[in-house]
């Protein structure tokens, strides 16, 4: 087995839970705060997300991303340190 071809493996099925945990997220945001988070890219350690609605111009926004979103997400991923948002 070509353990290159196994590690693409298994980042494709990490990005794609990934993704499912945003989805997740971005409903409940939708829902009870009127705002967005979506997936944009995992890049390593680095997950960048795009947030708007509601949470675009909201001064709680760097504490919702940080503290709410990158908690979340590092409780099911601890590899992944750093949530970014991207315009």
């Amino acid at each position: 087995m070509n353990l290159e071809n196994n590690k693409h493996t298994h980042d494709h099925t990490t990005e794609e839970s990934v993704r499912g945990l945003i989805d997740q997220l971005d409903a409940y945001i939708a829902q009870f705060h009127g705002g967005r988070v979506e997936f944009v890219s995992l890049e390593g350690d680095t997950l960048k997300v795009r947030m708007g609605g509601a949470c675009e111009k909201c001064p709680l926004q760097p504490s919702t991303l940080k503290g709410w979103v990158e908690g979340t997400l590092r409780q099911f991923f601890p590899h992944i340190v750093n949530v970014e948002n991207v315009k």
